[in-house]
Formats: structure tokens, C-alpha cells, sequence
């Protein structure tokens, strides 16, 4: 009996599973970019600061988010343990840590926006008051956008997990949303540093 042929892996097949896959890739390169983005703001934040002629000034107004913040820094922890569900298979374990994800996302979504509206109402600070006024609203609600964005994505994967359609073969899209998330988090700590702590 003749011996069954054995699969020999090309050279360029063997090349292919070397490569990062493009999801990876594609999600690296954005975090990138959008740190120089990022970064842009930065410095024109603490270029400016305290070259506003005119009050409110930062010391006046600000006062540190620190439960927004705790929320924010909390969910990097909760969507790394579903992910970790959703690898193991446990559907029901992953749609419970993707759900608190997204609260304590939206939770600091509203916080900023009721920040923003004691600032704005109560404060008088608007992106037109002072070069303060301009470069803070740029740059928190630069960060804001972000989060808005990736609250978005969460919510259509929760969508989608209610809906019957999530199961362990989407682990490597979840995981690369999670990294975008991530990014999110980091860019906050640096923009509370700046804001609130160097900034006043």
C-alpha cells in the first residue's frame, strides 16, 4: 500500500503565517496616527497655558475628575476579562463584562458632559472665552470623541451579542477593539495629567 502523500508547506505559505495579521496591523497604525494627533494638542494645550489674558483660568474652574476617571481606568480591566470569556467560550460571562465596559464608558461620557455644562453655565468658560477656554474644549473633547467612538463599536458588539451572532471566532475583532480601547484609557491619563494637574 502505497504510503499517503504528506502536506509540504511552501515557502510563501510559511511566510504568510509569519505575517501580523492585518487586523493587528491596521489597528496599530491608526493607534499611531492617532497619538501624533494627539500629541499636536498637547503641546498647544501647555504652549498656551496660562497666556489667557482674561479670566476664567484653570485654577478657578477645574477640579480633577477622579470618579470619571476611576470609571474610565476600570473598564481597561473589564474588557480585558471579556475577552478572556469570549476566548474561553463563555458567551453569557463575556456579554456581562462587555456590558459593564460600556457603562462605565458612558458613565464618563456623562460626567465630561456635566462637566462641561457647569463650565459652560455655571463658569462662563466656553471655547471662545479665553486661549484656556479654546485649547481645553479641543483637546478634553478631542478625547471625548474618541471615547464616543469606541462606546459606539462596544454598543454594536453588545448589539450583536444579545442578538445571537457572537461566539469564540470573533476573539481576534474583539481583542483588536479592545486595544483601541485601551488607547482611549492611556490618551486620558495623559490629558488628566496635563489638565488638571500640571495645567493648574
Amino acid at each position: 500500500m502505497a504510503a499517503a502523500p504528506t502536506a509540504i508547506a511552501t515557502p510563501s505559505a510559511q511566510w504568510r503565517e509569519t505575517l501580523p495579521r492585518r487586523g493587528r496591523v491596521g489597528i496599530l497604525a491608526l493607534i499611531l496616527t492617532e497619538s501624533a494627533f494627539f500629541s499636536i494638542f498637547l503641546v498647544a494645550y501647555i504652549f498656551y497655558l496660562g497666556k489667557s489674558l482674561t479670566g476664567p483660568f484653570p485654577k478657578d474652574v477645574l477640579s480633577p475628575p477622579i470618579l470619571n476617571t476611576i470609571c474610565l481606568l476600570s473598564s481597561s480591566i473589564t474588557i480585558v476579562f471579556a475577552v478572556r470569556a469570549l476566548r474561553a467560550g463563555s458567551i453569557r460571562n463575556f456579554a456581562l463584562w462587555w456590558f459593564v465596559t460600556f457603562a462605565l464608558g458612558l458613565e464618563f461620557l456623562i460626567g465630561t458632559a456635566m462637566e462641561w455644562r457647569r463650565l459652560i453655565y455655571h463658569e462662563g468658560l466656553t471655547i471662545r472665552t479665553n486661549l484656556f477656554g479654546t485649547t481645553y474644549y479641543s483637546l478634553v473633547g478631542l478625547h471625548a470623541m474618541h471615547v464616543t467612538v469606541g462606546l459606539l463599536l462596544i454598543l454594536l458588539v453588545l448589539i450583536l451579542t444579545m442578538c445571537g451572532y457572537m461566539n469564540d471566532r470573533h476573539v481576534e475583532r474583539t481583542d483588536v477593539l479592545s486595544w483601541y480601547w485601551h488607547f482611549v484609557d492611556a490618551v486620558w491619563i495623559v490629558v488628566f495629567i496635563t489638565v488638571y494637574v500640571i495645567g493648574r
